[in-house]
Parts: C-alpha cells; sequence; structure tokens
C-alpha cells in the first residue's frame, strides 16, 4: 500500500514544539524537543536546520541604483557619493578590486585604487577603507592589506553588475568567406 505524501509547513517552530509538549507527558524541554524536531525533519539538530533555512535577505534596488549612478559606464568608481550609506555601498565595490591577502606599502595600494577608480582621490578611499574595517594598515601606514569578510547581499548585487559592466563588448563583426582564386 503506498502513502500520500503530506507536507507539512511550520511558520513559527517555537511555537510549534510548545504546543507539542503541552500535550506530552515528560516531555523534554524545550530546546531538546526543537532538537528532536529538527531530527525528525532530518537535519543533525536545530542548529543545522536554521543554517539551512535561513533566508537570505533582498537586495534593495534602490539603493543599488543609487550606488550605480557613482559609477562609469566602464564600471568605474567615478564620483564621490554624498551619503554615506552610498559612500559604504561604493567602497565595498572598490574593496572586491584589491588584490586579496598581499601587502602592499601606500604607493602600491595608491596606484591600485588610481588604475581601477576614476575619483582621482586615493587617500580618501584608502581612508574610508580602513575606517569601513575593509582594509588594514599598519601605524605607520607603511603596509595595507584587504580584510577578508564576508560581501554584504547589496554590495555583492553592485559588484555583479559592475563586472557585467566591465566585460568588453565584442563589435558585430561580419564575416565575409573569400574562396581563393583557382
Amino acid at each position: 500500500m503506498t502513502r500520500d505524501v503530506i507536507r507539512l509547513t511550520i511558520a513559527d517552530l517555537s511555537s510549534f514544539t510548545k504546543s507539542l509538549r503541552s500535550v506530552l507527558p515528560d516531555a523534554p524541554s524545550h530546546v531538546e524537543m526543537l532538537n528532536v524536531v529538527a531530527k525528525a525533519a532530518g537535519y543533525k539538530n536545530f542548529q543545522h536546520l536554521r543554517a539551512e533555512n535561513t533566508p537570505e535577505p533582498e537586495v534593495d534596488r534602490r539603493k543599488v541604483d543609487r550606488a550605480l549612478r557613482n559609477f562609469d559606464d566602464k564600471g568605474q568608481f567615478a564620483n564621490w557619493p554624498g551619503k554615506t550609506s552610498v559612500q559604504h555601498l561604493c567602497l565595498w565595490a572598490v574593496w572586491a578590486l584589491l588584490p586579496p591577502r598581499t601587502i602592499l606599502n601606500e604607493r602600491e595600494i595608491s596606484d591600485v585604487i588610481d588604475q581601477k577608480t576614476a575619483v582621482g582621490d586615493a587617500a580618501q578611499i584608502r581612508r574610508s577603507l580602513v575606517e569601513m574595517k575593509l582594509l588594514t594598515r599598519t601605524k605607520d601606514g607603511s603596509q595595507y592589506q584587504r580584510v577578508e569578510q564576508p560581501v554584504p547581499t547589496d554590495a555583492r548585487a553592485l559588484i555583479s553588475e559592475l563586472r557585467e559592466a566591465q566585460k568588453p563588448v565584442l563589435p558585430d563583426v561580419a564575416f565575409a568567406f573569400h574562396r581563393p582564386a583557382t
């Protein structure tokens, strides 16, 4: 005899386990009950279930679009935004262009920033990256290194769109095939 598959969606697992505990004699603690339900659903424990089912935050399109206005048609950071939150988002895009796990001196980091941006103020960008903790520097400012860390959702969306803008556009080429003279 085949069994029908019945899907169960639980909006609030905590409330569900509390109500389950209230009807069970000698029920385990709330945390133990969360783990029991998670294991019954095929997870190692409640933390595993939560980690696997935490939704990705949605991209704030308006914020990303505001940030994109500060980049030129080649995808280079070209205009210093007035709003701090937009500055921070734009600086994530600059951070993504810096070489990972590489120690650079002040001149080298400034050269990289100047080559990859069109703002023309490498010192301001450098200082802002350090303030945001996206870049570390020694006390004397002789060494800089990009700080590896998870990229926020909006910054990932911005970086992705800028990478698309930086891809070279291939011109439409009409190919003419010539038959060699015989």
